[in-house]
């Protein structure tokens, strides 16, 4: 009989300490909204700079930037969510996310407006995307987080950024870098 009650005090100290768990987040603007994107995602926040323009790549694509001598594809997010493209100002920035498939990773910038914070969101503030009535597609978004009585959209990148729908763009940059 104590067996099972240590038994069960254990397990409600695991479930405790799961309700508590937190993630941290890196949040940004994108046409006036709020967003955000896991925090072990994000390599590294630059200063806007000088895109490479590749031809005949969606309008969302902005271009290229070399990074350390590797060609990294910059997506505009306000694009790539079907409004206008986004409009540079000294707050614009390019996040350097990293995404990964089973079988490979690929550095893929993104330019947003501005950088927020990071912040920490606890796992039982993390609501289920919704499956309508949000602005961006439903399978982007990987859920809602509640941030003092605001909601803050958690994007999954790695739908947001397909490696199956950029792919063509880094083969393209790579044999024109090379040119």
């Amino acid at each position: 009989m104590n067996q099972s009650l240590k038994v069960n005090k254990t397990l409600t100290l695991i479930d405790n300490e799961k309700n508590n768990e937190q993630g941290q987040f890196l949040t940004f603007n994108i046409c006036a909204e709020m967003f955000a994107i896991g925090i072990l995602h994000i390599k590294e926040i630059l200063e806007h700079c000088h895109l490479t323009p590749v031809p005949m790549m969606p309008s969302y694509i902005r271009g290229v930037i070399n990074l350390r001598g590797a060609v990294v594809p910059v997506v505009d997010l306000s694009a790539r969510f079907g409004d206008k493209p986004s409009e540079i100002t000294k707050r614009t920035c390019i996040v350097i996310i990293e995404v990964e498939t089973e079988d490979e990773k690929q550095d893929i910038g993104i330019v947003v407006d501005s950088v927020s914070a990071v912040l920490e969101i606890p796992d039982i503030e993390i609501e289920p995307a919704p499956s309508f009535g949000a602005r961006i597609r439903a399978d982007f978004i990987e859920g809602m987080g509640k941030i003092n009585g605001d909601f803050v959209i958690i994007l999954n990148v790695n739908r947001v950024l397909s490696l199956d729908e950029l792919a063509s763009v880094t083969s393209v940059a790579s044999a024109l870098h090379r040119d």
